[in-house]
């Protein structure tokens, strides 16, 4: 696990363990060129671990096999391998390697592995505070989002419309939101 350059604040040291319940994996991407479609991942997990020095890691998985975008049919598809491949790359995960301040917020930058190739990438990330929680230990709040293109994944499905365009987009937006626990 890598350290990363800048401490994010208020972080007590320690294992953060994202609550899955409180939390979400979704991303977006054009559909016909004119309208978006929009999902989950369902099975996620993650850790951000801090150190005595403030400085943080992060650690995720997202089984892509929970793909859900409300539609049996093209959720199957999405499984198949025109696009995840889920039965022989069954997860996809991220490694940080860097957190730097942006303004009042970060960037963090991160290995990203999915559909076999891996990629770095950059997600604004948005630090929302700490909470002392409900009676089981601090909880931490955060919010990512980053576009990356699915050709660089070596997902290349090409499904041209006849008057231009594509049914799939290229560009996805991932959006993460967060809720992580100090372990005792």
């Amino acid at each position: 696990m890598t350290t990363t350059s800048t401490t994010l604040p208020a972080l007590t040291p320690g294992t953060w363990v994202i609550d899955t319940t409180h939390s979400a994996v979704a991303f977006s991407v054009r559909h016909l060129v004119v309208s978006k479609v929009r999902g989950t991942f369902d099975e996620f997990s993650g850790t951000i671990t801090v150190g005595e020095d403030g400085t943080a890691s992060v650690e995720a998985e997202i089984s892509v096999d929970s793909i859900n975008t409300k539609n049996e049919q093209r959720d199957g598809h999405i499984k198949s391998a025109d696009f995840f491949d889920a039965e022989k790359f069954p997860k996809a995960t991220f490694k940080s390697t860097d957190i730097r301040a942006k303004g009042s917020d970060f960037v963090l930058v991160g290995d990203f592995s999915l559909h076999g190739v891996t990629r770095p990438i950059e997600l604004n990330l948005e630090f929302n505070g700490v909470n002392p929680g409900m009676g089981n230990g601090p909880v931490a709040g955060f919010e990512a989002t980053t576009v990356i293109n699915r050709r660089d994944f070596d997902i290349s499905i090409d499904m041209p419309l006849e008057g231009g365009g594509a049914v799939v987009g290229d560009k996805i937006t991932l959006t993460i939101e967060i809720e992580a626990g100090l372990q005792a």
